[in-house]
């Protein structure tokens, strides 16, 4: 497995520990990051992450700033990507199996680098259920790929 990690000048710290996490886990990481903690905009990862997750470059992505918000928001303006922001490891195993996310973020004034850990575990071992949920990813992506949703006129 490959995963992208990005990151601006508040998740330093959170991102050396999450991608050592990960490389211990034998997942070969790609650093897209900021290791400054010099003034960094977090829309520069988040494209950057986001980019190589939707060219299949890499199988997915780890996010992280001050909140994940900011970051999230800017990763999922590139087409064909659903991150989600996550602060516990619930939502992020069901943002896998429902929403096939392919990139998770999270904040680094939000939570603590254990429970980063956890939520980007639950995340990696959660699959994609597909069937019932199909309907809504497909949604998700019409309203991407057109701008519209027919099933809300």
């Amino acid at each position: 497995m490959k995963l992208a990690i990005g990151n601006d000048h508040v998740a330093v710290e959170m991102k050396r520990e999450i991608k050592a996490y990960l490389e211990e886990k034998g997942i070969e990481v790609v650093d897209v990051g900021t290791n400054s903690t010099e003034r960094f905009n977090y829309p520069v990862s988040g494209y950057k992450v986001a980019k190589l997750v939707a060219a299949g470059e890499v199988d997915g992505g780890v996010l992280i700033c001050g909140t994940g918000v900011g970051i999230s928001l800017a990763a999922n303006k590139v087409k064909g990507i659903r991150a989600c922001v996550c602060s516990e490891p619930y939502s992020a195993k069901l943002s896998k199996q429902h929403n096939n996310t392919n990139i998770i973020a999270f904040g680094a004034r939000v939570i603590g680098v254990e429970t980063a850990k956890m939520i980007v575990d639950e995340w990696l071992g959660a699959a994609y259920e597909g069937g019932r949920h199909q309907v809504r990813v497909d949604m998700i992506s019409e309203i991407e790929n057109t701008g519209e949703l027919a099933a809300a006129k």
